[in-house]
């Protein structure tokens, strides 16, 4: 008899353990399966006016996309939260040794986080949280949202950019709820570049600011994640850079071809063309912002030089037109070009010595010359027909004649073309000006951008 009672006795223990060793005994003995409002809609607290301390920990992943056009970065995140529910814990030696259930994420209390700069959440909902026995309850989501983002493009493309997400509790405040971080900033930000998805973007660093802010009378705990990118710029150099390096390059070579024909103006129009449709690309990719970036006020800078280029070789055009309408070069542009900007570019310049005199000169002989036959009539009346000029001399005047009237043509010519020559060195003056100018303010741009991507 005794050895039945045993017998049964181990049977009831035996079928006793067995049916507390599930975790379906754990939750039926919390009783959180049964959708309880006091579980599911109050603070888990035994006593209201002890705070609830929720860990939160964020892992940075990925950038997804960022809008530099409206400002807003789209990203991939871990978040973990971590807090104590006063109201389910067990003895783990009672249930066999079971020390965590994952029971569903809608039969307790959850805090309401949210992050104040989120536009659009695009994320996945959690199924399930992880119950601990000492009360413990850790909940695990991937967020993939997309945030305001402030961006400071003045180093494009070398820029780094910091993106604040702001987490927050929307019905707790302070004195029920109290947000912290569970890792440092250096382990957040190790961890975060273990797992960060390098693209276009790549991480820096991570920053953690608790912080708490008053509103309508009431303080409310918040949580400050400062993420640091770093925009990878090559795509930009070989897409954007090099090729409006090159057009710049090209339009100042252009300045040698020759100033007659209009060969260097068609050139310069077509490099311009090309030189806008860079400036349209970097509009697409640019806000409208009181801080343009260096590349844009660089860019802008070369296509003034090139209109002002252009508008010189039209200047230029014109003046070999006047070359041949009024070949007088005007004093004052004699004055201020062909001595003093001359002098300033170090261009020699020498002035033309053949003067009104030498002309002069050669219209009174040809004049005497011409007035000889008319002398010799008058003459011929008082001298005897032996002492008139033989046909020989006559024939010698009349060549002479002949050689002076062409040597007047060849001098009036020769003045023409030095004239013309005069309209040239003014515009060689004023083209070397411009290329001068040019290369200075191209360069001294230059110089500025890389000392400001490079600072």
């Amino acid at each position: 008899m005794l050895t039945i009672l045993v017998l049964l006795y181990l049977g009831c223990a035996v079928t006793q353990c067995q049916k507390t060793c599930g975790y379906y005994n754990v939750t039926d003995a919390l009783g959180v399966l049964q959708l309880s409002p006091t579980l599911v809609y109050l603070r888990p607290v035994t006593d209201w006016r002890e705070p609830t301390y929720v860990t939160l920990d964020m892992t940075f992943r990925s950038v997804l996309q960022m809008d530099e056009k409206l400002q807003t970065l789209s990203s991939l995140m871990d978040i973990e939260m971590t807090w104590e529910n006063q109201l389910l814990s067990w003895d783990s030696e009672e249930f066999c040794g079971i020390s965590r259930v994952s029971i569903p994420e809608s039969t307790i209390w959850i805090p309401d986080i949210y992050i104040s700069e989120t536009i659009e959440d695009n994320s996945l909902d959690v199924l399930y949280v992880h119950l601990y026995n000492n009360g413990t309850v850790q909940r695990t989501k991937t967020l993939n949202v997309m945030t305001t983002c402030t961006l400071d493009l003045y180093k494009f493309p070398f820029d780094e950019q910091k993106c604040n997400l702001t987490f927050g509790i929307s019905t707790n405040p302070v004195k029920d709820v109290i947000l912290a971080s569970g890792l440092k900033a250096g382990n957040i930000t190790l961890l975060s570049k273990a797992t960060f998805t390098t693209g276009e973007w790549s991480l820096q660093n991570v920053k953690v600011f608790p912080l708490n802010i008053s509103k309508n009378g009431e303080t409310w705990s918040k949580m400050i994640y400062q993420i640091s990118i770093k925009r990878a710029p090559m795509m930009y150099v070989i897409n954007l850079i090099i090729p409006a390096c090159l057009l710049v390059v090209v339009d100042v070579a252009s300045m040698f071809i020759p100033m007659e024909g209009g060969e260097r103006l068609g050139f310069k129009i077509t490099v311009v063309l090309g030189f806008s449709v860079l400036l349209l690309i970097l509009n697409d990719f640019l806000p409208n912002t009181d801080t343009p970036p260096i590349l844009g006020v660089f860019c802008m800078v070369c296509l003034l030089i090139m209109i002002v280029s252009i508008i010189d070789s039209i200047f230029i055009a014109y003046m070999l037109h006047l070359s041949a309408v009024r070949p007088e070069v005007p004093h004052w542009l004699k004055l201020w070009v062909l001595k003093r900007l001359a002098f300033l570019v170090r261009i020699p310049t020498n002035e033309r010595k053949l003067g009104s005199n030498i002309l002069g000169h050669e219209n009174t002989v040809i004049e005497k010359a011409v007035s000889l036959p008319e002398q010799e009539n008058s003459t011929s009346k008082q001298v005897s027909k032996e002492f008139k000029d033989s046909m020989e001399i006559k024939l010698l005047k009349k060549l002479l004649r002949e050689l002076l009237l062409v040597r007047q043509h060849l001098i009036v010519t020769k003045q023409e073309e030095e004239d013309k020559s005069e309209w040239h060195m003014v515009a060689f003056v004023l083209d070397r000006f411009i290329l001068i100018l040019y290369l200075i303010i191209v360069t001294l741009i230059a110089v500025i951008m890389v000392s400001v991507w490079v600072a």
